[in-house]
């Protein structure tokens, strides 16, 4: 790179201080190094390093802690969820990416969606958008931010406003109704999505279709701890109007249906489900939902929620009997008009748990169904109606590879899913860019790579594979089970390199292994599958009789969804994996036939924390996504390569015989710039239509110059200056002078154009104008003499004048009386006035303060007054407490006491709830601290469990912290024999400031640092520890100590304490001796 150096050096030979000016540009090139270091690079097939998975995550490190989450490996886009807003989404980011070159601005996903768009207008062919990532990384975002971005791109009528009203309002209603509340994700979507966008040749949005795989359905009759059923349920019972509600016989009340509660969690601080239920209410109707369907679709939901509820016992003889009465009134009279003590009528009789699984099987069944109908309703509103030839864009949503603690079927669908796609993956990527090399007449290297069709085989092939294996037990007469089935498996598939159990594996491996467990090595890890539930889910079967009743509802959407033309028993039906293995295949011809881009979503860490960046979790998605195999098959040989026209567009300012304008062929002209740059000849390759680079340093060199260029010599001479200097053909004095030259001109010019507007504005004005210009010029002449005709006008102006300026410019403070801006002469005798007028504001002021304070704020000051002389410098958090504008009245927080036979000694004055610790075992249980003027007492629900005289209080204690702990010393007497208190309060300040108040205690009121010594019982005393920490928690140390730490920078009003989260939950489960940590906030 020779050449580059001796570019720089020509640049500067014609000025007066050379070296200085070769130092600074070396300093500029040095920086702009350094920014590069700092941020990483935007592409990684420019990584130096291309073979290093470290330098890759290094590099995606670096651009996520600058809020650069996305990524280039040529065309595919990497990006990370930056569990935040970003201000980058907005119409003017879209405007800004619109029609730019792909790799012209920073990656993002409006520059990828805006090539696509591109692409497909000058090829005139079908494209589509692969979004991929685990659940929680941002794949369902990316899918909406595409779509937001076409319908804003795309022309606007009225027809096709409509249309991308509708696609875009299918989303929230497929969310409502696919997604759900898992561990991972809050929204994390539980079946796999295709949406085709279609376009017309005007390049308008005319219509789409949408393809569903595998919906989740074991969800609706069961969910995990932690997670929850579809959101749709949650919504309707949250969101609905009550009269809907009394309609379909539901309460506002999760917890009161089995299907709903079984993950614990039916309440959800991130998610709005009433404010979502109204954005799926009002989608419905743009969509094109009658009120009829609407009307039947919520039945419909309304009768999953009863079926979950009907219950059986059992007769004499063991069998099941119905006992719900209210639900079948529901199920059978009102909402499904189906008789559902006909769907138990069966040749043999059920036992409970027999009856139990027809039942989840039916509610299953209605809600897949449902789905069905739902995505074909969207589709029939997506339609387009006209028949002309269409290019689509496809954008496919899928779920990412799934590792759980328990693996059951719908993981191992969900994985092969996902290997197939991978094998679909680097077939495209390596076909594209064979087929790219031998277009541009490059030699192509062979890439190696791992090729997973041996895992694919495994899973699918004909007769031997898993997937044969399991149709073969489910379909075989005799007793099949899960077992058996895994005994099947390992009579095949015994010494597969990637398959083991627990009895085929070494004894090392076993130790892994439970003997219901098979395992998979897939291309992106170990995966372990537990095989109970696979055979019932993959056969998913409903009985006869209960198909035949449900084709006699007069719910018409359940009639559509059972036909009379399904099959009957007598041929039993396709099972749910083999289906899902044709839709994987139809998938994949629907894939090969279009053009492919793709997005790879990360998670960067599993908390769901903004800027944390974990290097364990996020290295295995890059291993499973396929990254390195993508970046090795993109460095096949050359790092960059662009078309020559565009290169030479960039880069032609480097050369003077490519600068200001080349006249030859853009690949002539590319050949005289890399030679004048001094590139090897290994260095690069020229093809057909582009230039190939192979080391991105060559790249790197090429673009500092650029930009030394580009930030050096702007201005409005930019040309004739870099055509002089670079050519040596005119003096510096000569170039000097154009600058001035070309200045003047300009001046000249604009002069003139505002001279013209002057004059046209004048003769707009009249004579008029003229008269009253003279009078203000005489005005100005008499400035200093007293008021008479001819000033008074323009002496009105020089005040108007002063109090605009004096309105922008006011003192900081109206006491100020030395920052007044100085008033003309003709306002000299307000300067005199301005003592008397602020003497006159400060009576005013005082005496309006002190009307307003009243009684009561007298009495809330006097608390704050109290509390700062308490704990003002003492205790961390007290600053935010002064912040919150509540105010304390001297009945503050008193809640209302169920009734009950005891009477507190003294008018009740203060209540406030707060959790109370044991002395021993330090388990927390809730309780009310109620103050009166003669004790305090410590109740549970209408139950005193102890009480305090103030002059028994020996004084309380509290950290210096931002922990809401008190500790409660008190004096013993010979009968109660208990030691002293150890609370947790939410309004710790408002209750110790009202404690010091009514029982005159300021003085016992101590803040300590570190630990605080309390009596178990007389003659035994514990501590408590106070710590700061990474994460707030409180636990039993290993000493017997109760530990309580706080989060650095934790301030009281940032968390809630159990009290407002979750308590009941810390009640029910005590502290352990060792390793058990409850969140304190």
């Amino acid at each position: 790179m020779n050449g580059l150096y001796g570019y720089v050096r020509l640049w500067t030979n014609n000025h007066t201080n050379t070296d200085e000016r070769c130092n600074r540009i070396l300093r500029n090139m040095e920086g702009a190094l350094t920014a590069r270091d700092r941020v990483g690079v935007q592409d990684l097939v420019l990584l130096e390093a291309h073979t290093s998975e470290t330098a890759l995550l290094d590099n995606l490190r670096k651009r996520f802690h600058e809020n650069l989450i996305y990524t280039y490996i040529g065309t595919l886009l990497v990006s990370l969820n930056p569990y935040k807003e970003l201000d980058t989404y907005s119409k003017k980011h879209m405007d800004t990416y619109m029609g730019v070159n792909f790799f012209e601005l920073p990656p993002h996903i409006y520059a990828l969606a805006d090539n696509v768009f591109r692409t497909m207008l000058s090829e005139f062919n079908n494209h589509f958008i692969l979004i991929s990532g685990e659940s929680g990384a941002g794949k369902t975002e990316t899918s909406k931010k595409v779509l937001q971005y076409y319908a804003v791109s795309c022309p606007n009528t009225s027809l096709l406003d409509n249309v991308r009203d509708r696609l875009l309002l299918s989303n929230p209603v497929l969310e409502a109704f696919g997604n759900a509340k898992t561990l991972k994700n809050d929204n994390s979507s539980r079946f796999g999505k295709y949406m085709d966008i279609q376009f017309d040749h005007q390049v308008g949005a005319v219509g789409g279709h949408i393809l569903s795989y595998l919906l989740e359905k074991s969800r609706v009759v069961h969910q995990n701890h932690g997670e929850r059923n579809f959101h749709i349920f949650y919504q309707l019972v949250a969101g609905g109007d009550d009269e809907l509600l009394r309609w379909l016989g539901l309460e506002r009340n999760c917890q009161n249906y089995s299907y709903l509660v079984q993950g614990d969690c039916a309440k959800v601080t991130s998610i709005n489900d009433k404010s979502n239920w109204k954005i799926v209410r009002s989608a419905l109707s743009i969509i094109e939902f009658s009120e009829k369907d609407v009307e039947q679709l919520f039945a419909i939901i309304a009768s999953v929620l009863h079926l979950g509820n009907v219950k059986f016992a059992t007769d004499a003889l063991g069998y099941a009997v119905l006992k719900n009465v209210p639900e079948l009134h529901w199920l059978s009279t009102v909402r499904l008009n189906i008789q559902f003590k006909r769907c138990l009528q069966v040749y043999s009789p059920f036992a409970v748990d027999h009856a139990l699984y027809a039942r989840d099987a039916l509610a299953k069944a209605i809600y897949g169904r449902t789905f069905n109908w739902l995505v074909n309703k969207v589709n029939e509103s997506l339609a387009n109606k006209d028949s002309s030839r269409k290019t689509v864009i496809g954008l496919l949503d899928i779920y990412g590879f799934e590792v759980f603690h328990v693996n059951s079927f719908e993981q191992f669908c969900i994985n092969y899913c996902n290997e197939k796609l991978q094998q679909l993956f680097i077939q495209l990527t390596l076909k594209s860019e064979q087929e790219e090399y031998q277009m541009e007449g490059i030699e192509w290297e062979p890439v190696p790579y791992f090729n997973n069709k041996i895992i694919c085989d495994l899973v699918e092939e004909k007769h031997r594979g898993i997937i044969s294996v399991l149709d073969e037990e489910c379909l075989r007469p005799g007793e099949a089970t899960d077992l058996t089935f895994l005994e099947k498996l390992e009579e095949k598939m015994g010494g597969h390199p990637h398959f083991v159990t627990h009895k085929l594996a070494d004894q090392k491996t076993r130790k892994t292994m439970q003997r219901g467990d098979f395992r998979l090595l897939h291309y992106a890890g170990e995966v372990t599958y537990c095989v109970v539930g696979f055979l019932d889910k993959n056969n998913d079967l409903l009985y006869r009789n209960v198909k035949e009743v449900m084709r006699q509802s007069k719910n018409t959407i359940i009639k559509h969804c059972f036909p009379y033309t399904e099959p009957d028993s007598k041929k039993r039906p396709e099972t749910v994996v083999t289906q899902f293995k044709g839709s994987l295949a139809g998938l994949t011809d629907v894939l090969m036939s279009k053009e492919p881009w793709y997005v790879r979503c990360i998670k960067p860490n599993d908390g769901k924390k903004a800027g944390r960046f974990d290097d364990v979790l996020v290295r295995h998605q890059v291993k499973y996504l396929g990254l390195m195999e993508h970046l090795r098959v993109r460095r096949a040989g050359f790092a960059y390569r662009r078309k020559y026209d565009i290169f030479l567009a960039r880069y032609k300012p480097l050369c003077p015989s490519t600068w200001p304008k080349w006249k030859g062929s853009a690949s002539e002209g590319v050949l005289c710039l890399v030679k004048h740059l001094g590139y090897k000849p290994n260095e690069y390759k020229m093809g057909r239509t582009k230039i190939f680079i192979r080391h991105p340093k060559t790249l790197f060199a090429t673009e500092d110059a650029f930009e030394l260029c580009k930030h050096d010599l702007g201005g409005l001479s930019f040309c004739l200056f870099i055509k002089a200097i670079n050519t040596d053909f005119y003096s510096y004095k000569t170039v000097k002078k154009l600058f001035t030259a070309t200045a003047t001109r300009i001046q000249a010019k604009y002069k003139g154009y505002r001279a013209k507007g002057d004059y046209l504005k004048q003769r707009e004005a009249g004579p008029d104008a003229f008269v009253k210009r003279c009078r203000f010029i005489k005005g100005f002449m008499m400035r200093n003499q007293p008021a008479c005709s001819d000033n008074t006008e323009y002496l009105a102006f020089v005040r108007q004048n002063y109090l605009t300026r004096l309105k922008g410019n006011l003192p900081k403070t109206l006491l100020d009386k030395n920052s007044w801006p100085t008033p003309p002469p003709i306002m000299q005798e307000v300067r005199g006035t301005l003592p008397f007028y602020l003497r006159f504001y400060y009576t005013s002021m005082v005496l309006r303060n002190s009307l307003l304070v009243v009684e009561d704020s007298q009495i809330y000051l006097q608390f704050k007054a109290l509390t700062s002389s308490m704990f003002k410098g003492k205790k961390e958090n007290y600053p935010f407490s002064v912040s919150f504008k509540q105010k304390l009245s001297p009945h503050h927080r008193l809640t209302p006491l169920t009734p009950s036979p005891w009477q507190p000694s003294g008018s009740l004055q203060y209540s406030v709830p707060l959790v109370k610790y044991d002395r021993n075992g330090f388990r927390p249980r809730l309780r009310q601290l109620i103050l009166t003027q003669a004790a305090v007492y410590l109740v549970e629900e209408a139950k005193i469990k102890q009480r305090i005289d103030f002059n028994s209080l020996k004084g309380v204690s509290v950290s210096n912290l931002s922990d809401n702990f008190l500790i409660v010393h008190v004096v013993y007497d010979e009968t109660k024999q208990k030691g002293d208190l150890i609370l947790q309060c939410d309004y710790l300040f408002e209750a110790l400031t009202k404690l010091s108040h009514i029982g005159n205690k300021e003085s016992c009121i101590k803040v300590v640092q570190g630990s605080v010594r309390f009596d178990i019982q007389p003659g035994r005393e514990g501590f408590i520890d106070f710590k700061s920490g990474q994460e707030s928690m409180i636990y039993r140390s290993k000493n017997g100590h109760l530990m309580v730490v706080r989060m650095n920078g934790e301030s009281h009003h940032s968390s809630c304490t159990p009290i407002r989260r979750g308590i009941s939950k810390l009640i029910d489960s005590p502290v352990s001796q060792e390793s058990t940590r409850t969140r304190s906030r």
